[in-house]
């Protein structure tokens, strides 16, 4: 039986999602728990690759497995699952799906938040980029408006990443003032069909490089059109990004 299993993860300390031979990855952690677990040897296919330090609220992957009670006793397996895994990795559902249901290739939209804070604060240095600057927040926004539909989005994606295909379907990109008696700040919420390696990062430099004045919100088309690394802003440290959901054709828990 095939299952959806949903995730939540403190990046920090991994190279990303995808497992590696020389280095620590969620998945990695979670098929080594499931494979404890459930004494069968257990591969998870994920919804797609975080990089190394991103965080995820919603993070969407797929296994196989003879044990079929999970689906009748999913709350019990969460339970003991999540009791090994480490502390940053959190089970939240396991859902029986069909045979044919796939983690990555079904995904119709994924969602992706920026957390940028404008005053120092100890609390939130692993989650949040502190920027000392002033922005003004509506030149951002007009060139964040500029991403929206299909463009090459190459000049922001990491070099030599080999992509089939460097063009994206933006459905959603805008800043949004966040202010409480601690945190102050904005966050930048993108969705797109697909993400290429770097580029949320890359995108938040250089509309941060927009907000300061550096260049004009135009600037943005400039950078499509020409297609080059070198043309987009500094990509920002990863400890700011979430994947923050992952949307499928039917529901899932």
């Amino acid at each position: 039986m095939r299952f959806f299993i949903r995730i939540s993860f403190k990046g920090s300390a991994y190279s990303g999602w995808q497992r590696q031979e020389n280095a620590p990855s969620v998945q990695a952690a979670l098929e080594r728990a499931l494979t404890l677990y459930l004494s069968e040897p257990v591969e998870v296919c994920g919804a797609g690759r975080t990089d190394a330090g991103v965080h995820a609220l919603h993070y969407i992957a797929h296994f196989d497995s003879n044990n079929l009670d999970i689906a009748g006793k999913h709350h019990d397996y969460l339970y003991k699952i999540n009791a090994i895994l480490p502390s940053d990795i959190c089970v939240h559902a396991l859902t029986p799906v069909s045979p044919e249901a796939h983690a990555r290739f079904d995904a119709l939209l994924r969602c992706y938040q920026y957390y940028i804070h404008f005053t120092k604060n100890p609390f939130v240095q692993e989650f949040s980029l502190f920027c000392p600057y002033l922005l003004n927040i509506d030149d951002m926004n007009q060139a964040a408006a500029l991403l929206l539909g299909a463009h090459d989005f190459s000049a922001f994606a990491k070099l030599h990443s080999n992509n089939k295909t460097d063009v994206c379907t933006v459905t959603k990109a805008f800043f949004t003032p966040v202010s409480s008696e601690y945190y102050t700040g904005i966050v930048f919420e993108i969705s797109a069909n697909r993400f290429l390696r770097n580029m949320v990062r890359a995108i938040v430099g250089t509309l941060i490089d927009v907000g300061r004045g550096k260049n004009d919100p135009h600037h943005i088309l400039s950078v499509l059109v020409k297609k080059e690394r070198n043309s987009a802003g500094s990509s920002v440290p990863a400890q700011g990004l979430f994947l923050f959901k992952i949307d499928y054709p039917y529901t899932i828990l």
